[in-house]
């Protein structure tokens, strides 16, 4: 099971930028972690000079409003909370990841705005973090399955999707969903997505016996990777599909109504792949729900970066 004890949130002041706080805010609750709400300034060598001092003066302010905002003010007190200010310089990802990183961050929550065409070309905000983070990123965006109530930020999470490939990844992916899933008791589903058969082969090789044990191999082996007591606090569903792996992944969230998508990613297989990024960049993209990318923790990169952070991060 996972263990959150300092969660970030990083805004950026657009209109829809602060609704992934009701997410953190949801989460830091349910696991009595420390919250941080993340500002990224201006760098030293942005044309507008006054943006860093004007922001200095006032985040703290327009942090306490987003707060109650979302919570009232009477809730707003119990919040353990911190904001901090970061120069972003030309790529706020990395500043995001630096902040993560200095703080021991083991969640970031953002938003995502889903430029579709820019992403494709350049990749959105989100998605440089979720590459480049210490930690899992839950990104969310406004076209999708709430399970964070509007008003009252009563959580609401009734199905969660694990895209499964038996890597190490996507078992701490899996890690995150199985606490969720016990935390808010909801459904868990165990997605793996089989690659279609070719004609480049001998034909005896996906004969229909070979495609029929592949599949049994995969169910079986799906079965097995939920441990015996997960069955005590939450319904799992198991499925097995062909296809290329986001399109399954985007196609069953929809068919199932899933509340959570999660999926495991590392440098290697998150990498761009031609031009329109990896299997998870396009399902950050278009999928209905939220996704939570479950990196790795990154002690190594901590420890290197707290240093180069420690300069550029002033504490509200």
């Amino acid at each position: 099971m996972i263990t959150l004890k300092n969660i970030v949130c990083p805004i950026d002041l657009s209109q829809r930028s602060p609704e992934a706080l009701r997410y953190a805010l949801a989460l830091s609750h349910a696991y009595d972690a420390k919250l941080y709400l993340c500002y990224s300034a201006e760098g030293p060598h942005a044309k507008d000079k006054t943006l860093s001092a004007t922001t200095l003066d006032n985040m703290r302010g327009i942090f306490t409003h987003l707060i109650i905002k979302h919570l009232g003010q009477v809730d707003f007190k119990s919040v353990n909370w911190e904001g901090l200010l970061i120069e972003g310089g030309d790529d706020p990802a990395e500043a995001i990841t630096r902040a993560a990183a200095e703080h021991g961050i083991d969640l970031i929550v953002m938003r995502s705005r889903r430029r579709p065409h820019r992403a494709a070309l350049l990749g959105s905000t989100a998605e440089s973090v979720c590459r480049i983070a210490p930690c899992p990123v839950l990104v969310t965006h406004s076209q999708e399955r709430e399970w964070v109530d509007l008003t009252t930020g009563q959580v609401s999470l009734k199905r969660v999707l694990v895209a499964y490939d038996f890597s190490d990844d996507a078992e701490r992916a899996l890690s995150f969903a199985l606490s969720l899933t016990q935390e808010y008791q909801a459904e868990l589903h165990l997605l793996h997505v089989l690659p279609k058969p070719t004609q480049d082969g001998p034909e005896i090789a996906w004969g229909p016996s070979s495609i029929e044990g592949v599949y049994h191999q995969a169910a079986r082996r799906l079965q097995k990777a939920i441990r015996a007591e997960a069955y005590l606090w939450c319904k799992v569903k198991h499925a097995v599909r062909w296809g290329r792996p986001y399109q399954e992944v985007l196609a069953y969230a929809k068919e199932e109504k899933i509340d959570l998508g999660c999926m495991g990613a590392n440098g290697k297989n998150f990498s761009m792949e031609g031009l329109f990024g990896s299997n998870v960049d396009r399902v950050l993209r278009q999928a209905s729900c939220p996704v939570l990318v479950a990196h790795p923790l990154k002690p190594t990169l901590i420890s290197n970066q707290r240093e180069k952070l420690v300069e550029q991060t002033v504490m509200l």
